[in-house]
């Protein structure tokens, strides 16, 4: 928040000759500043582009890899857990059913890596210009949107493929792929202010994806999951986030309502406690960046 203070003349006296800007943080810590980022809603589609040209400069093919990333884990989950392990798709072919749930799996966990890291990454631009921090880990977050339209466009194809047709469930994936953005976003708030302190985190990340993803359905169903342990395993918000996919998607049974519910109060927690935290955290991020 920027306030105009009169500058104080050479006997001490204020001028208002030569105004001073004076940039304090807002006192509301549940406040997003909707208004504000609205108004500095081209630095976020600036660093969000940016961040998409720069993961693919100098490489040799390019955005390609938003194809051959989720294409290429599919090949070897149908192999592992399909041709070996025997892992049930609930009767779909199983190269869909693991790609289906790659989709949201790939957006979550890129947007968390760079988000988690975004404000050390942009330490010259945070310290030398003032604007809203948290269009930061949400233009971190955001990026990852063209990788995830490109894989969409790849699972239409193998669904034409293979003659599997969605219905009118299709109507609620948005409602899922806010859900998946939601989550990175929350937990990244929370990364990302503690990376400034403490740079562990940058080691952290990438174990915490892993173990997150064998704890999420990627490459089973979440109906594998005993029924004593299924609401506890709904914590997990990635469960209700894939289901969710796999439901609008190929029209697999409905997910339990109580695992959505569950998802999404995590998700909500995750959301507030996280911006309150970065918040409280952004007044010392010019300092020690």
């Amino acid at each position: 928040m920027a306030v105009q203070r009169p500058a104080p003349d050479a006997t001490g006296a204020s001028s208002l000759r030569t105004p001073v800007i004076s940039i304090e943080p807002s006192g509301r810590l549940l406040s997003l500043g909707i208004g504000e980022l609205w108004a500095y809603r081209e630095l976020l589609y600036f660093l969000a582009w940016r961040d998409i040209k720069i993961r693919y400069k100098q490489t040799a093919i390019g955005a390609a890899w938003a194809v051959f990333q989720p294409v290429l884990t599919m090949v070897i989950f149908t192999l592992v857990f399909r041709n070996i392990a025997n892992v049930s798709s609930d009767g779909f072919p199983y190269p869909i059913f693991a790609l289906v749930a790659l989709l949201p799996w790939n957006l979550f966990s890129g947007a968390l890596s760079r988000s988690s890291v975004s404000v050390v990454a942009e330490s010259n631009l945070i310290s030398k210009v003032y604007f809203p921090r948290l269009i930061v880990p949400l233009s971190a977050t955001l990026s990852g949107l063209v990788d995830f339209a490109i894989a969409l466009a790849v699972l239409v194809v193998l669904m034409a493929w293979y003659g599997v047709t969605p219905n009118v469930h299709l109507l609620t994936l948005p409602i899922f792929l806010g859900l998946a953005l939601t989550t990175a976003l929350s937990v990244g708030l929370w990364l990302s202010a503690i990376n400034v302190r403490y740079r562990d985190v940058g080691y952290a990340v990438p174990f915490l994806i892993q173990m997150w993803m064998f704890a999420s359905p990627v490459a089973y169903s979440a109906n594998a999951v005993s029924e004593k342990w299924r609401l506890l395993y709904s914590l997990n918000p990635l469960t209700g986030v894939i289901e969710g996919f796999r439901w609008a998607l190929l029209g697999v049974e409905r997910p339990d309502p109580r695992i959505i519910v569950i998802s999404a109060v995590v998700v909500t927690i995750l959301l507030v406690s996280g911006i309150v935290h970065f918040k409280r955290m952004e007044r010392t991020f010019a300092d020690i960046v």
